[in-house]
C-alpha cells in the first residue's frame, strides 16, 4: 500500500480524516488575550478587573523608576522644566519645542496617552493639566512650569480603578481601546464641571472632541452617565 503524503496536499487522500477547523476566538477572549498591559494603562477592561487593578500600579511604579530626570547635561539649546505629574514631581531637560505629548510619552514612558492625529481634533491625547482637560499634542511642555498633570497612570488610586474605569469596563465602553484614554480623561473632567448639563446630549457635546473610530459612542455615553453616580459630587 503506497505511503500518503499529506506534506503539500493536506486533505488530497479521500480515506484520511480531514482535520477539524479550530473554533473562531471570540471578541472577549481575543482581548483578554492581549495581555494585562492595555487595563494598567487604559483601564479599557481587556483582563480581569482583580489583575488590572494589580497591574496599574505596577506600571505607573515602574514608568517613574525609569524617567529620566534633570540630572542628565542639559543639551545645546535644552532647559529643565518641573511638574508634578500624578503626584510625583519630576524635573525634565526638554528642547523648547517639546510637546507635552512627547515629554510624557518618551522622557517619563507614560504611554497611556496616546498619539493620534497629533492635530488636536481626536481626543487621543487628552490629560488633565491643573485639572483641566487638555489636548496634551498642541500644548509645549516648557509652559507648563509648576503645573499639576494627571495622565490615564494616574487615575487609579491605591489599586482600585477610577469609577470612570470602573464604568468603562461594566459598559464594554471600548472596541481597540486606542482612544479609550482620552475618553475616560474627558469623561472625567466633564463629570466635576458643574456647568455641563447631565442630559444624554450635553454629554455628547461635551464629549465631542474625542474621537472613536470604532463607534462606541452608544457605551461610552452610557459608561459616563453610569459613572456619574459614584463621582465626588461637584460643588
Amino acid at each position: 500500500m503506497a505511503d500518503h503524503d499529506n506534506s503539500e496536499k493536506p486533505h488530497a487522500c479521500p480515506s484520511c480524516p480531514s482535520p477539524e477547523p479550530a473554533p473562531a476566538p471570540s471578541r472577549r477572549s481575543f482581548l483578554m488575550s492581549m495581555g494585562a498591559s492595555g487595563l494598567a494603562v487604559t483601564g479599557g477592561g481587556l483582563i480581569p478587573r482583580g489583575q488590572a487593578q494589580a497591574a496599574a500600579p505596577v506600571a505607573a511604579a515602574a514608568a517613574e523608576t525609569a524617567a529620566p530626570t534633570a540630572s542628565t547635561p542639559l543639551a545645546p539649546g535644552e532647559q529643565t522644566v518641573n511638574f508634578v505629574v500624578n503626584g510625583a514631581a519630576r524635573s525634565v531637560n526638554v528642547p523648547p519645542n517639546a510637546v507635552l505629548l512627547d515629554v510624557m510619552r518618551e522622557k517619563l514612558g507614560l504611554t497611556g496617552t496616546k498619539k493620534g492625529c497629533d492635530h488636536g481634533q481626536c481626543g487621543a491625547c487628552t490629560l488633565h493639566v491643573n485639572g483641566t482637560a487638555v489636548n496634551s499634542c498642541l500644548s509645549l511642555a516648557v509652559m507648563h512650569e509648576g503645573d499639576e498633570i494627571t495622565t490615564i497612570e494616574g487615575l487609579a488610586q491605591d489599586g482600585t480603578l477610577h469609577p470612570v474605569q470602573e464604568a468603562f469596563w461594566a459598559h464594554d465602553a471600548y472596541q481597540c481601546g486606542y482612544c479609550t484614554s482620552g475618553q475616560m480623561m474627558s469623561a472625567v473632567a466633564i463629570l466635576k464641571d458643574a456647568r455641563i448639563g447631565r442630559d444624554n446630549a450635553s454629554v455628547r457635546e461635551a464629549m465631542s472632541g474625542n474621537i472613536c473610530r470604532c463607534g462606541a459612542y452608544k457605551n461610552i455615553l452610557a459608561a459616563v452617565q453610569s459613572a456619574r453616580t459614584n463621582m465626588p459630587k461637584v460643588s
